[in-house]
């Protein structure tokens, strides 16, 4: 299925098909390539998260295409949940995909909660690139240090992944976080907030 913007495309992986939504800037001008990647997929995540889907907006409004993806055993994705091991293959596999398609453009990797902790690992096996990490799943997940000029934004008031947890997680690596006010793990009624705070951040 496909609109003026947007793009659902089945994609053969390494585990059988990855269903995969590529969004296109309103603008029609492309200036950056970003994958973003949603939450646990044994709790409902997946790629219409309302925080992935924020993320992507966000990005397309700066000129990037977007590439969101279902994980393994989610929606049209085949295959099955792999601790974040198999889904940072699955991404890659992606990436080689959608760098050939968009050649020599500025990449951005973005993910939230779990998926922050996969392209925490993804960053690792690619060139150099800006990173995104919405509430990462620090405690739940082995994220390890990552580039100092990484992103990184949570709720202050994050039951689920506490900000308190994150901050030890930062303080080693003297890494600022940027906290959203009021903010929960799925930042009810502060959509809108993290938006125009990704927007003051130039990614390019």
């Amino acid at each position: 299925m496909s609109t003026l913007n947007e793009e659902t495309r089945l994609i053969p992986g390494l585990a059988g098909q990855m269903e995969v939504v590529v969004n296109h800037p309103p603008s029609g001008i492309i200036q950056g390539l970003a994958l973003v990647a949603h939450p646990h997929p044994l709790f409902g995540g997946n790629l219409n998260n309302k925080v992935t889907q924020t993320l992507s907006r966000t990005l397309n409004t700066q000129n990037f295409v977007t590439w969101r993806m279902n994980s393994r055993g989610v929606g049209q994705t085949q295959g099955d949940y792999d601790e974040g091991r198999g889904e940072t293959d699955d991404w890659i596999t992606l990436y080689d995909l959608a760098q050939h398609e968009f050649p020599h453009l500025p990449l951005t990797l973005a993910g939230f909660s779990f998926g922050a902790y996969v392209m925490s690992e993804v960053a690792r096996r690619l060139p150099p690139c800006r990173l995104i990490l919405v509430a990462p799943a620090v405690g739940h997940f082995p994220i390890g240090t990552v580039p100092s000029d990484t992103l990184v934004v949570h709720g202050e008031q994050d039951t689920t992944v506490t900000l308190e947890a994150v901050l030890r997680w930062a303080e080693p690596q003297s890494l600022p976080i940027l906290v959203i006010p009021g903010g929960d793990h799925f930042f009810h009624q502060r959509l809108i907030l993290l938006r125009d705070w990704l927007l003051r951040f130039p990614l390019m």
